[in-house]
């Protein structure tokens, strides 16, 4: 277990407030966000299939205690922030259960389910750890590590582009409805890159998504404009830490 550490992109170390632009739109020192949704993106908290690196998918693994602990922090710091509209989250138990907390913490009422925000399908690879699947399943691992990003998954997978339209078109329907105003989603690694590749389509992910991590988009109503303020901080992580090892939200997603 590592202790969490946080830094932007820009090589400041993260302190509040956490500012970290990603696109050409804004600078780290912010910029006007009239006409945007702020949507805060949450990854669900630890499983023990992360832990055990099995390939989750749509397969509804539970948070385990670490998880727990990691929803409750970022709860926490979510909770002393100006006021929060509503919290939307995948379906999956491990995000759902997430967001739970995340609402009581921020006293929301409800969460709302939303299975477009769900992991991507991972078809024959579902259920199976890394190792096991390039052993038993050769050629759903071949296209599951393909850079080729309309290759489907054996099994009813998904291919890549398939998720980025799912999830991109899923947070542009979340910004239309709440021009002006804040919401929490949870949902998943594999999503949360999506969702980077379409605020900095040029930009490159050099590290992990974090269980838990906090990531903040700007999107206008329009769906037009995507500005990422602050990418993969976990400085609510301090005393519970991140699990380096474990598997998800890498760049073969799950």
């Amino acid at each position: 277990m590592e202790k969490a550490v946080s830094r932007c992109r820009c090589g400041r170390s993260r302190k509040p407030p956490h500012c970290c632009a990603m696109s050409s739109l804004v600078g780290c020192n912010g910029a006007n966000s009239s006409g945007f949704a702020e949507i805060v993106v949450v990854r669900h908290g630890e499983t023990t299939w992360n832990a055990s690196r099995i390939i989750q998918g749509h397969l509804d693994s539970e948070l385990n205690e670490t998880g727990r602990q990691q929803a409750i922090a970022v709860s926490i710091r979510l909770s002393k922030e100006r006021k929060w509209e509503a919290i939307y989250s995948s379906d999956l138990k491990r995000a759902a259960e997430t967001a739970q907390i995340i609402a009581k913490s921020c006293n929301l009422p409800e969460v709302i389910l939303d299975p477009t925000l769900r992991e991507r399908h991972l078809g024959d690879l579902q259920g199976l750890t890394l190792h096991d699947a390039a052993k038993l399943k050769p050629q759903a691992y071949q296209l599951f590590l393909s850079p080729k990003r309309d290759q489907e998954i054996p099994g009813g997978g998904e291919s890549l582009d398939q998720l980025h339209e799912r999830c991109v078109s899923s947070l542009e329907r979340i910004a239309r409805k709440h021009e002006g105003e804040r919401v929490v989603v949870v949902t998943h690694g594999g999503v949360l890159r999506e969702l980077y590749k379409r605020a900095a389509p040029t930009g490159s992910i050099n590290r992990k998504i974090h269980n838990t991590s906090v990531n903040v988009f700007h999107i206008s109503d329009s769906g037009g404009r995507w500005i990422i303020k602050t990418w993969g901080d976990i400085s609510h992580l301090q005393e519970t830490g991140v699990l380096d090892s474990a598997f998800g939200g890498d760049g073969t997603s799950a």
